[in-house]
């Protein structure tokens, strides 16, 4: 395994392409610290776009769904696009995940911007029919959350399970986009008398509140403590 993902037609960028990086460590990174993604793909003739959770395990996405929603249907094993396969040829798919990190505000309006770090990525989702890896996926969605959390809630039962479907994507056409730093004002707007610069824009979370029904001799959890 190499230390960056191949750059491929899709992958690189026609515009500001010196943002670009295929380096696999800022690409998990980007993922690991967000929570939703948008999952596009075309039904109908026509694009749709849906947010999710998702969560990572090494090169590969997990997807959260219902049994009922239609890319779940469209990429499972066995369903309309292949029946009678032993698996579907699977649902073509783009996944973005953005972090907004600060509002650019420039001496002009064309130059306003947003600092931000993106991944973009491109490939075949697949329903998971294992068993096990099933289990696994689903860890991995409430870890990427909040981690260490799998462990201290009950597993899904078979109800549940029946329920719940989880979509595999592995990280193969991949990259991701970067931008930091001020605004990039034309010199002859130096002069001008607007205030300019960047407003940084950071994730904080509240204090835990406990359900109603809390029992107040369940102390919080360390894992949530750290947050």
């Amino acid at each position: 395994m190499t230390d960056s993902y191949e750059p491929t037609e899709r992958t690189i960028p026609t515009r500001s392409r010196d943002r670009a990086s295929y380096d696999r460590a800022a690409v998990h990174s980007i993922l690991d610290e967000s929570y939703v993604c948008h999952l596009g793909f075309v039904r109908d003739g026509a694009p749709v776009v849906l947010p999710t959770l998702y969560g990572r395990i090494g090169d590969r996405l997990y997807v959260h769904g219902s049994t009922g929603s239609r890319p779940l249907r469209m990429a499972g094993a066995g369903g309309a696009e292949a029946p009678g396969d032993e698996e579907a040829p699977g649902l073509p798919v783009c996944l973005t995940v953005t972090h907004v990190d600060g509002l650019v505000l420039a001496r002009s309006a064309f130059h306003h911007s947003i600092n931000y770090r993106s991944v973009v990525v491109h490939g075949t989702a697949r329903q998971v029919t294992d068993p096990e890896e099933l289990r696994t996926a689903l860890d991995a969605l409430v870890d990427h959350v909040v981690p260490g959390r799998s462990y201290d809630s009950r597993p899904a039962n078979a109800k549940e399970l029946a329920a719940t479907a989880v979509l595999r994507l592995d990280l193969d056409e991949v990259s991701a986009k970067v931008r930091t730093g001020g605004p990039n004002d034309e010199p002859e707007d130096a002069t001008l008398p607007h205030w300019s610069g960047v407003i940084p824009v950071r994730k904080t979370y509240g204090t835990p509140i406990p359900a109603d029904d809390h029992d107040p001799a369940i102390a919080l959890p360390d894992y949530l403590s750290v947050l």
